[in-house]
Order: C-alpha cells, then structure tokens, then sequence
C-alpha cells in the first residue's frame, strides 16, 4: 500500500498531513505527485472532492522548501488560478495547513476583499499566490503584484474557468508570465474548449484521470423527482423534514432564486442560509463557517459560489433547479460522498427541465433513477390536468376541477336599481363609450365641464341649464 512517505513527501509535510488526519494517498494524488516533482506539465482529470488540491499542494510544497529563495519584492513563485473566491480562500487555507512548518508565505487575493490589506500581503513578495484572475489583473494594473518571476501555474477547475468568461483574462494573465515555467491543469471534465486552452499554457504535458470523463462519482446515489414548479418548495421541505439528512447542500440556478427557497426554508423553521455572488464577503464567509461548523444544517447556494464548499459530511445534495450545463451536475453532486464516505444526490426536474435531464444522461452516460413521491408532491399527467376553452388571446392552460367562474353582473344595472329608488334616471355604463373622455355631467346629463371647449388653464365649470 502506496504511502505520502513512499511518494517522496518530505518530514516537514509529513508531520502537518499526520496533525490534518490524512495517512494514505488518494489516486489522483499517487498519480499526480511523481510528474510534478519531475517538473513536468501535467493535465490532470478528476471530479471534486478526490484530492486534488493536495495532489499538486504537496509537490509544490516541497519544491519550494528544497529550493528556498526570495520571491522579491511584489512576486511570486507559485501562482495559483480559482474561479471562485471561496474555491481560493479553500486553497490558500490547504497550502497553509500542509506547509505549516515550512516557513514558506501564502497570500490570496479575490474581489470583495481591501484591495489595500491585499497589496500590503504582497509587497514583500510571497511564495504562493493565490487569486481569482479579475482581482489579479486588477493588482497587475496597479502594480502591486508582477507575474515575471513565477516558477509554477496551476489552473484548479479550469472547465468552470471558461464557464465563467475567463477565457480573455486567462490569456492575458499567460502573455505576462515567464515563457519558462511548469504549468498544471485540474478539471473535472475535459470538453474541447479545455483542450484547446491547455495547448496554449501547456507544454508536452502528461495527462492523468482517476476516473472516466464526465462520469460522476461511484459512492453517489442518485435520483431525481419529476416535479411540477409550483410543487418544488413543498417537495423541499418535505424531503427536509427527515431527519437522516444531516447536511444538505440545495442548489438553485439563480441567486434570487436562492435567496427565495433559504428564505422559505426559514420561515418553515429550517435552519438554513443562502450563498452567492450578490452576498458581500462578510455574508459569504459566515455562511460558509456557520455550514462547516454544523451550525447551519442547509447551505443554499449558486453554482459559482459552491466551488469553494469543501465540506467531507454534506449527506445530501439537491438540485432545486437543474443546471443548463450538464457538467456542472457533476460538479454539483461531487460536493457529498467525500472523503471515502456515501452520498445522496436528489434533482427536483419540472417538464421545462427535462431537456437538461436528458443533457445530463447524455453526458454521464446513464440514466438518473426516477424516485416516486406522494401524489399531492409530483406534477399532474397530461391525462389528470382538466383543460379549459381557449380564451381571447388563444391561451389554453389547466384549471382546477372544482373552481367555476363566478356570474359577473354589469356596473350599469347595479347602478341603475340603485338612482331609479332615489327617483333619477339612468346612468350611463361604464361600458358605454363617450364622445369626451374628461367629460362630466350632472344627475339629469346636462354637460357640466368638457376637456375639449378650453386648454387645462382657462377651463372654467359652465352653468347647469335650466329644466
């Protein structure tokens, strides 16, 4: 059995892995460490939650302590890329945890944050940066960061990287940093666009995957549950109510959307919190803690904010909403069943989602088991839903068996009993088109103002005429 000190993992690092808990390699890790350690290029395939973090932490780790030299004065030697605040926050914390009692210097900069305690965490110079590419560009243009003098690059999930239109300040970080450097790729999924990206950072890089491509995790169990929209809410809180659910991890596709279900789920009295880009930093960071540290039982977030969730006992995840990209479903689910533990993955699929279902299959090459709910939770059959008339604008849609319109009655009769008791004659219908808009009269429909005689100004009440 293959050990962290048979791959080479000095003294200094093995003790801060014995003091984190980790004793044996995880694949991705067996794999990654020797071709780093060569100073090789390398591609590396694997979902969340394998270790990747470590399987390139590591070996960067003790190639800086073996060759220990200053950074200078607003460089660095490692630069690592994150998509998302959270996922750099995560890394940073890990190179710190392993590096512990290496004495090496970790900084990590994204937006949200002062820009002013960031440039002042750079000004000596670090051994490891770590950053979101907006902010880095951001301290590039100020000039409080310079990329010349990496040694090491690192993209972690570079797939989510293109998702979120970086793909224009990836190539811009790449025209400013050394030619000469190692360079190392870690997706969950290798579409074509990722490719092409890493033939123009990497150079004759070795590639290794601990699992087929876009396949999702085996110690995942996984189900959906065809829904109508209008019942997901309802179906969430009945599904909640189990107390086996330890952990949930709820997605939703938007972030008001997720504002909308944590604020539900609160007023039903869940415990329970909402992540996502429109949360300041603060908010974000309380969340996060508050979920880690078992606090919050169910953590509601966006796709982009969840990349920097690394939480080993989330028991659940549900897809609230279906994600339009299918790989970000792997990326979703591989938030449980970490850690060598078992996981539930349950997708809420309303008939407009189905296409994304069948995306989803399509891509991880099987089907989603189908779990049956009760009756009043699931949507109605084509053949259950009662179809009314077309109406004027030619629109047909469901309605509910025992509901009838109720009888509606004309302004003008109701008003007409009404002045024909007190003596007067008739009103007119309020259906009954004038010839003046802004004309009034009195009781017997003498004309006693008109919009049309004088401008608004010079308009002056005429006298009734007499009977």
């Amino acid at each position: 059995m293959t050990t962290f000190q048979d791959l080479g993992v000095s003294t200094p690092i093995l003790k801060a892995l014995e003091a984190e808990g980790y004793t044996q390699p995880t694949p991705i890790q067996i794999q990654a460490l020797p071709i780093v350690q060569k100073g090789r290029d390398l591609i590396g395939l694997a979902q969340t939650g394998t270790g990747k973090t470590a399987a390139f932490a590591l070996p960067i780790l003790d190639k800086l302590h073996q060759n220990r030299k200053h950074a200078g004065e607003k460089s660095c030697r490692t630069l690592v890329l994150a998509p998302t605040r959270e996922l750099a926050a995560q890394i940073g914390d890990s190179f710190r945890a392993y590096g512990k009692f290496l004495g090496l210097s970790t900084a990590v900069v994204f937006g949200g944050a002062s820009m002013h305690k960031q440039k002042q965490a750079m000004f000596r110079g670090v051994d490891i940066l770590v950053a979101t590419p907006g902010r880095l560009l951001d301290h590039v243009s100020q000039r409080s960061i310079r990329l010349d003098k990496v040694e090491i690059l690192v993209l972690d999930e570079a797939d989510h990287m293109l998702d979120m239109g970086f793909i224009h300040d990836l190539r811009k970080i790449a025209t400013i940093l050394p030619r000469h450097r190692q360079s190392l790729f870690f997706s969950a999924t290798m579409p074509p666009s990722i490719a092409e990206l890493a033939a123009q950072f990497l150079d004759n890089p070795e590639r290794i995957a601990v699992t087929p491509v876009s396949s999702t995790a085996e110690r995942v169990e996984q189900a959906v549950i065809h829904v109508d929209n209008s019942k997901k809410q309802d179906l969430l809180h009945a599904l909640l109510a189990d107390k086996s659910i330890k952990r949930a991890l709820v997605f939703a596709r938007t972030k008001h959307g997720a504002d909308r279900v944590a604020k539900k789920l609160e007023s039903a009295g869940f415990n329970a919190d909402a992540i996502h880009g429109n949360k300041s930093q603060g908010q974000r960071i309380r969340a996060l803690d508050g979920f880690k540290k078992g606090q919050t039982r169910i953590l509601v977030a966006t796709e982009v904010a969840a990349r920097g969730i690394d939480v080993d006992d989330i028991t659940h995840v549900i897809n609230f909403d279906l994600p339009n990209v299918p790989e970000q479903y792997v990326h979703r689910i591989g938030r449980t069943a970490r850690a060598g533990t078992d996981g539930i993955a349950i997708s809420f699929c309303a008939p407009d989602e189905r296409a994304y279902l069948r995306d989803i299959e399509k891509l991880t090459k099987q089907p989603v088991p189908v779990m049956e709910t009760d009756m009043s939770l699931r949507a109605p059959r084509a053949d259950e839903r009662v179809q009314r008339p077309k109406g004027p604008a030619g629109r047909s849609g469901s309605v509910h068996p025992a509901r009838k319109p109720k009888p509606q009655r004309a302004v003008a009769d109701v008003h007409g009993k009404a002045h024909a008791k007190q003596g007067h004659g008739p009103t007119r219908s309020r259906e009954e088109p004038t010839r003046d808009r802004g004309e009034r009269r009195d009781r017997k429909g003498n004309a006693v103002w008109s919009n049309s005689t004088a401008p608004q100004k010079y308009r002056k009440r005429a006298k009734p005429k007499a009977v």
